[in-house]
């Protein structure tokens, strides 16, 4: 993001806040971040720091790429350089494991302020392709309008449309359950149960986040958009999806933990397969597929018993 919108916008300077000082070194001396996308030439107006309130000082948008497990503690050390009138766009998709809140719910409370603009960022979209400058489509989400538009103004460009939603529920909640789901589609993928299964899951997984996400109050045509449908295509059916990934490795037969320590970066959907369980139930909705990955990743079941228990569900009338 940093390296679209230093392109798009030349005369800006894009700082990047980062805890590495060996990547803050890379990006400002050789304008490559040595530990993602090291081939990639940064534009030279992206400018590293490891100090949050040189980051922050004088900002017009903030986008916030914290996985949402530690978005709370990081936002909360850094709160006191943040400008009450700063948006934050949230790249974070997720939900937090003990208090299923959303990103739109974690950053006003870290930061202690219940006004700071917010607007969430989704939709198919791999950061590779994006560095490579590939035809992407995006939404935007949040309730303001205006701000809605100067975020289009920001991001868009000829490689990159964006959309605007007001429906900020729908979106977040469909950018958590997704990445749940492809660990479903991966496993599929890893147990080799071949392509009528992988769309019988997957079409079943898009139903149970459409039913969930409607009961909490998000709109229906939100999850057949560009962050529901979209994403989810993008994210189960891609090898270049770390959730998949996981998925593809645990119907393979590895244990979790170490697939997760041969990692670099996070797969937000392990986390938040946890807290799909606990909203099933508050909200009394049924999602035998997703709620089947929280059990396999608390070792309660295996991937192949999943399948046999998922095979014997009562077959129901389509509505």
């Amino acid at each position: 993001m940093a390296a679209h919108v230093a392109t798009r916008k030349s005369q800006l300077e894009v700082n990047m806040l980062v805890r590495d000082p060996q990547v803050c070194r890379s990006i400002n001396e050789e304008h490559r971040n040595c530990k993602y996308f090291p081939q990639h030439k940064l534009p030279e107006n992206v400018i590293a720091t490891t100090d949050a309130k040189a980051a922050l000082l004088g900002a017009d948008f903030c986008f916030h790429a914290v996985p949402v497990q530690f978005s709370s503690s990081f936002l909360e050390e850094i709160a006191n350089h943040v400008d009450p009138g700063l948006p934050f766009i949230s790249l974070s998709k997720g939900l937090e494991l003990n208090t299923l809140r959303t990103m739109s719910q974690i950053i006003p409370k870290a930061l202690k302020n219940p006004r700071q603009p917010y607007v969430a960022l989704s939709g198919p979209s791999f950061a590779l392709e994006l560095m490579n400058e590939l035809p992407t489509a995006m939404v935007v989400a949040t309730k303001d309008k205006k701000m809605a538009n100067s975020v289009q103004q920001l991001m868009a460009c000829r490689n990159l449309r964006i959309n605007t939603s007001s429906d900020v529920t729908g979106v977040e909640i469909a950018g958590a359950l997704k990445n749940v789901l492809a660990i479903a589609a991966g496993i599929v993928e890893g147990l080799n149960l071949g392509n009528n299964s992988m769309a019988a899951l997957v079409s079943q997984g898009c139903s149970e986040i459409r039913w969930l996400a409607t009961k909490m109050g998000a709109k229906s045509t939100t999850l057949t958009g560009l962050s529901g449908t979209g994403d989810i295509m993008l994210t189960c059916f891609v090898s270049l999806s770390r959730n998949r990934t996981v998925g593809v490795r645990l119907g393979s037969g590895e244990k979790l933990d170490d697939i997760l320590s041969s990692m670099n970066q996070v797969a937000e959907g392990v986390t938040t397969a946890g807290a799909v369980i606990a909203l099933a139930q508050k909200y009394k909705v049924k999602m035998p597929v997703l709620t089947a990955v929280a059990r396999i990743i608390d070792n309660e079941l295996t991937p192949t018993k999943a399948v046999f228990e998922l095979m014997n569900l009562p077959q129901v009338e389509e509505v």
